[in-house]
């Protein structure tokens, strides 16, 4: 009885009520910034160069009573202690005149912080858009560290500098515009295969692991796809056998070859991921191991020899260009999406975080660290197979033991690039997906620049020890 009493009072004052909120707002509009925030802000500016002033000359003090002290001295152990002393002073010197600028810059937020919780009192809460983002923008500018900015960012600064570097030296040296449409849509389609390959060991480098058959895996799912998708009887023999798919309708050879490459795949990486979570074997040795039974296989099984080309409608039925857009870009977009759901999404993907950060704890938890590391390596192999199967389609066949050699490298590049962490249980799928962009980006730059392939592996070798060294600089930071 009461509360509908209070409620019918509301009902009757609400125009007043809206009329004294828009006076108010209306008053902080005409008089806040002018009469309040400007001032503080003004001497804000004031004592902060005051600050920085005062530091000025108390270091100028501390090193006359330095020089002064260190020339009345001459044993060798008194120098050395009258320097610790002095660096000691120094120190304290500069921690005073950060934590004074810091309470110069708290009390300037603070002033124009204010101005917002007047107006959360008066509106409850109910902020205009724009009026959000100045908050958003103002919280970025208060938080804003360059040290960290530059640790989480300069790797990306510096590549995107090369990228307009090379944009403007290309018309130059090579009478060619780098960045057209037609460029940009190559490399996202030769960027589409990696990208699957990437995503799979990203998950197995959360877990502090690696992969160094990738490149194998690729190798063996092109053969496999291009013996089954082969153009008319193959060539070739695998263990002395010629192979006949061309009785098959052409759809059940396309889907016949996913699944073979899936499986191929996934039963070495599932095999690689037992060692590693059964044995505690690092995946270097296990993967290294599959690395090299799966080249002597392939290798020995089709005495090295390239396949040749696929039917040649497979592609148009698999990776279509339409309009000139090539729909390949479609399938990486997937698989990313897919991951990304995986990992964010799914216990799977939360415990694969768990056991990467911290897998003792994780098992005490309750997380079967077997079973996660065991479905990470399955994850890896359905996506090298994925890989390999469009790259087969991409390529038009050519599929033989020695294709992908090295591609191992750019996958596990693009993951340390894009801030996936060999500490284990750090790492973003953006991250993954900038990288797998940023080395088929520059790879393709060059390669139009003329730049020989030897030099590419420099650029590619800096661009990997600097993402690692900016990402341990960030370790010891935090620790």
């Amino acid at each position: 009885m009461k509360l509908e009493k209070a409620k019918g009072i509301e009902e009757r004052n609400k125009g007043e009520i809206s009329k004294l909120v828009s006076d108010a707002e209306n008053y902080l509009k005409a008089h806040f910034d002018q009469e309040y925030y400007q001032p503080v802000k003004e001497s804000c500016a004031l004592e902060k160069a005051d600050v920085k002033e005062r530091y000025q000359k108390k270091v100028a003090k501390l090193k006359q009573e330095y020089t002064e002290a260190i020339a009345k001295l001459s044993d060798y152990q008194e120098i050395k202690d009258e320097k610790y002393v002095y660096k000691n002073r120094l120190f304290d010197a500069k921690m005073k005149r950060d934590k004074e600028l810091q309470e110069v810059k708290d009390k300037r937020h603070n002033a124009y912080t204010y101005k917002y919780h007047l107006i959360d009192l008066l509106r409850m809460s109910k902020f205009t858009f724009i009026e959000s983002q100045a908050q958003e923008w103002e919280n970025y500018r208060y938080s804003f560290n360059r040290r960290a900015f530059f640790l989480q960012n300069g790797l990306y600064i510096a590549i995107l500098l090369i990228f307009i570097a090379l944009c403007i030296i290309t018309p130059i040296v090579k009478n060619a515009l780098l960045l057209t449409y037609n460029n940009v849509l190559n490399v996202l389609q030769q960027a589409s295969p990696r990208m699957f390959l990437a995503l799979g060991v990203a998950g197995l480098i959360l877990l502090t692991g690696t992969d160094l058959s990738i490149g194998r895996m690729v190798g063996m799912g092109m053969t496999t796809a291009t013996i089954i998708m082969h153009q008319g009887i193959n060539t070739g023999s695998v263990f002395g056998h010629i192979f006949d798919f061309t009785n098959m309708p052409i759809i059940g050879r396309v889907l016949l070859a996913l699944v073979m490459c899936i499986l191929l795949c996934t039963f070495f990486t599932t095999i690689a991921g037992f060692f590693t979570a059964k044995f505690k074997m690092h995946p270097f040795i296990s993967t290294m191991a599959n690395m090299l039974v799966i080249f002597g296989l392939v290798t020995y099984a089709t005495k090295g020899v390239s396949f040749g080309a696929i039917e040649p409608v497979i592609p148009n039925m698999i990776i279509p260009k339409i309009n000139g857009f090539p729909t390949i870009i479609l399938w990486a977009v997937a698989a990313v999406v897919i991951v990304w759901f995986i990992w964010n999404k799914t216990t799977f993907g939360k415990n694969l975080y768990a056991v990467g950060g911290n897998p003792e704890a994780a098992a005490v938890s309750g997380i079967s660290v077997f079973r996660i590391t065991v479905g990470a390596f399955i994850m890896a192999g359905i996506l090298y197979g994925f890989g390999s199967w469009l790259e087969c389609a991409r390529m038009v066949g050519s599929g033989s033991a020695a294709y992908g050699q090295g591609w191992e490298m750019d996958a596990i590049a693009a993951c340390v690039v894009g801030g996936v962490s060999f500490t284990g249980g750090i790492g973003k799928i953006s991250g993954v997906v900038v990288g797998v962009f940023i080395f088929t980006a520059l790879t393709y730059s060059l390669t139009i620049l003329g730049i020989d392939t030897n030099l590419q592996f420099v650029f590619s070798g800096i661009i990997i020890l600097v993402a690692v060294t900016l990402h341990c600089l960030k370790y010891v930071q935090k620790k």
